[in-house]
């Protein structure tokens, strides 16, 4: 996803007896821009040695690692389970959207995307959170969810509405907006 947002990191740094571990060195970052599309299979499978002489004064490493934070940057919906749902919706001091889906179902499919905007829009003001009704059940049959997708909002700890379907975003944006602000 995004791979445009992806970026090589590479580390370099001159160890010094009083840097004790390589994953806390004193070092100077730099980001390297790959210049080819898509990852290099011999990058992803390697893996990093110290050697033998990395805590002595002089000595060097290099090491590479991708970063990738385009799925985070997109996705601000956090997925909610059977277990995390009366810590995360239940006992939440903000509003709460929670969109019930499966990944089988192509509406579902449909409406993610509106649900990602909203929940960059009213980061912040509301917190939004997908639940896959496959994976848990328990929640889905508890608040008789029927059909997916499905939004539940809460506020307080209590269900306020749902709305049914793949609907448009003036919908779901007149709906959040009703428990922004009151």
């Amino acid at each position: 996803m995004a791979m445009e947002n992806c970026l090589r990191l590479t580390t370099v740094a001159t160890t010094t007896p009083q840097c004790l571990s390589p994953f806390f060195p004193t070092s100077r970052e730099k980001l390297v821009f790959p210049t080819q599309t898509g990852f290099k299979k011999s990058m992803l499978n390697s893996k990093v040695s110290y050697p033998s002489s990395l805590y002595s004064t002089g000595a060097t490493y290099k090491k590479s690692r991708f970063v990738c934070k385009a799925r985070e940057a997109v996705n601000e919906v956090k997925v909610v389970n059977d277990s995390s749902w009366n810590n995360l919706v239940i006992a939440s001091d903000t509003p709460v959207l929670v969109e019930f889906w499966a990944p089988w179902c192509g509406p579902c499919r449909m409406i993610a995307p509106v649900i990602d905007e909203l929940a960059k829009e009213y980061a912040g003001k509301i917190a939004c959170y997908k639940l896959n009704t496959d994976d848990s059940p328990n929640t889905a049959t508890q608040y008789g969810i029927r059909s997916i997708p499905t939004v539940l909002f809460f506020k307080n700890g209590e269900k306020k509405e749902s709305i049914i379907g793949a609907v448009p975003k003036s919908t779901l944006s007149a709906t959040v907006e009703k428990y922004v602000d009151s």
